[in-house]
C-alpha cells in the first residue's frame, strides 16, 4: 500500500460512512491518532471510532498527497459534511480548540469543513500507522484543494 491507495480507501469509508472500510485499511494491530493525543488501537477501535461518521451526511473528501515514499506518506485532505445529529454537533463543539457556534434552538444544524494533514506508515497492503492533524469549522463557502484528488 501507498498514500495514494491509502487515500482513496480512507476518501472512500468516509463518504460511504462505513467503520468496516476504515479498519481495514490497517494492520490488525494498526494505530489511527485522531489528534495528536488521543489514538485508536486495533481493529475494534478503530471500527468503533469511525462510527461518528455516521452522523454526517453529504460528505466530500478531497486530497492531494505530499509525499509518497516507501513505506510512509503525507497528505492534505479537505472534509465538508452536512452535522446530520445534535449529538455530533455537540462533539464537535466540546472537541478543544473549538469554539460553540452561536445557535438557537430550532436553528438548522451546520455544515462543517475539516481540513487537515495525514503522515501514514505502510507494512506491506496495510496502514501500520496514521497521525491527523486537523481543524475544523463551520462552512461559508465550500472550497477545493487545488490538484486535489476526487
Amino acid at each position: 500500500m501507498d498514500i495514494t491507495q491509502f487515500m482513496d480507501g480512507y476518501k472512500a469509508a468516509w463518504e460511504q460512512r462505513d467503520e468496516s472500510m476504515f479498519a481495514a485499511l490497517f494492520a490488525p494491530d494498526g494505530r489511527y491518532h485522531n489528534t495528536p493525543f488521543a489514538v485508536q488501537r486495533g481493529t475494534s477501535q478503530l471500527a468503533e471510532y469511525w462510527k461518528r461518521v455516521k452522523l454526517q451526511e453529504d460528505i466530500h473528501v478531497t486530497y492531494q498527497v505530499l509525499v509518497n515514499e516507501a513505506g510512509f506518506g503525507i497528505a492534505h485532505w479537505h472534509v465538508t459534511y452536512q452535522v446530520a445529529s445534535e449529538e455530533l454537533f455537540q462533539i464537535w463543539a466540546q472537541s478543544t480548540g473549538t469554539n460553540l457556534v452561536a445557535r438557537k434552538p430550532g436553528d438548522p444544524l451546520p455544515r462543517m469543513v475539516l481540513d487537515g494533514v495525514i503522515h501514514a506508515t505502510f507494512s506491506g497492503d496495510v496502514c501500520s500507522e496514521a497521525r491527523i492533524w486537523w481543524h475544523s469549522m463551520p462552512d461559508s463557502a465550500p472550497a477545493n484543494l487545488p490538484g486535489a484528488e476526487d
